[in-house]
C-alpha cells in the first residue's frame, strides 16, 4: 500500500495547499495564465519539473490549477497524485483538441462525455474487459448549462485519447473514428476518467478545438496558451 506522503515525487505541495477542485491544462503556462487572469489571492504550490501549480479563489470559492503535460502517462501521474495524496475530488481538464467531424469547428467547445483511446493506459487496471471511460454527469450537466447561458458553440460526445500527436494515418483513422461519432482527438481524457473512477473522484474534459483534421485550419501556439478563455470560464463555474 502506498504511503500518502506529501510532497510527492512530482508535486511539491504540502497537504492542504491544493483545493478539492483543480483545473488541469496540459500547458503549465496556461495554468499560470488562468491563475493570474481569473483567481484572487493566488499562491504557487508547485514548480517541480516546471509543472506550474497555483491555488486561489474564484468568486470566493477555493480552486487550484496545475499543468499536466501531454499524454495519458503524464496525466495519469498528476491526476493520481492529486486524488490519492491531496484529496482532490473534482478534476477538470481544460485542453485543446483536433476536430474529426465537419460539424465541429475551430474554437468550438467540446465536452468529452466519453473517451475512446488507442492507449494501453486503461488496460493496466487489469479489468476483465474493456472499460468505458466516462465523465462525471453532474459536472457535464453544469458545463452544458454554463456554455448555453453564454451562447457558446459547443458539442457533447465521445473524444479520442490518442498516444500519437503526429499520426501518419490520421486522415484515414480520423475518418474511421468520425464514422463512429467521435468528435475530436486529444491525448489525456481516458487516463483522467479512469483514474477518477478508480479514486472515487469526479472528472470532466473541456476542450477548445485548436485545429481541424477536416479543413486543415489551425490556431497559433500563443492563442492556445492565452486566448481560449471561454472554456476556462465555463470550467471555473463548476467549482
Amino acid at each position: 500500500m502506498e504511503e500518502k506522503r506529501t510532497p510527492t515525487p512530482h508535486i511539491g505541495a504540502q497537504a492542504g495547499e491544493i483545493a478539492e477542485t483543480v483545473l488541469l491544462p496540459g500547458d503549465p503556462l496556461r495554468a499560470k495564465f488562468i491563475a493570474e487572469q481569473f483567481l484572487d489571492g493566488i499562491r504557487q504550490f508547485n514548480a517541480t519539473r516546471n509543472m506550474l501549480g497555483y491555488t486561489g479563489s474564484y468568486k470566493g470559492k477555493p480552486v487550484s490549477v496545475m499543468g499536466t503535460g501531454m499524454g495519458c502517462p503524464s496525466m495519469g501521474i498528476y491526476s493520481h497524485e492529486l486524488i490519492h495524496f491531496y484529496g482532490c475530488r473534482r478534476l477538470i481538464r481544460v485542453g485543446t483538441a483536433g476536430a474529426l467531424c465537419p460539424e465541429v469547428k475551430v474554437r468550438d467547445l467540446v465536452f468529452g462525455m466519453g473517451a475512446c483511446t488507442t492507449s494501453n493506459y486503461v488496460r493496466q487496471f487489469r479489468l476483465p474487459g474493456d472499460y468505458a471511460c466516462l465523465c462525471s454527469y453532474p459536472l457535464l450537466e453544469q458545463a452544458v448549462h454554463a456554455a448555453r447561458a453564454r451562447g457558446l458553440s459547443y458539442h457533447v460526445g465521445n473524444v479520442l485519447s490518442s498516444d500519437m500527436f503526429y499520426n501518419p494515418d490520421l486522415p484515414q483513422t480520423g475518418t474511421d473514428w468520425a464514422r463512429m461519432g467521435v468528435l475530436a482527438v486529444e491525448m489525456e481524457a481516458a487516463a483522467l476518467y479512469s483514474n477518477a473512477a478508480y479514486g472515487g473522484a469526479e472528472a470532466l474534459c473541456i476542450l477548445t478545438v485548436s485545429d481541424s483534421a477536416v479543413t486543415g485550419e489551425a490556431t497559433s501556439a500563443k492563442e492556445r496558451q492565452t486566448a481560449f478563455t471561454d472554456m476556462m470560464e465555463v470550467a471555473l463555474e463548476l467549482i
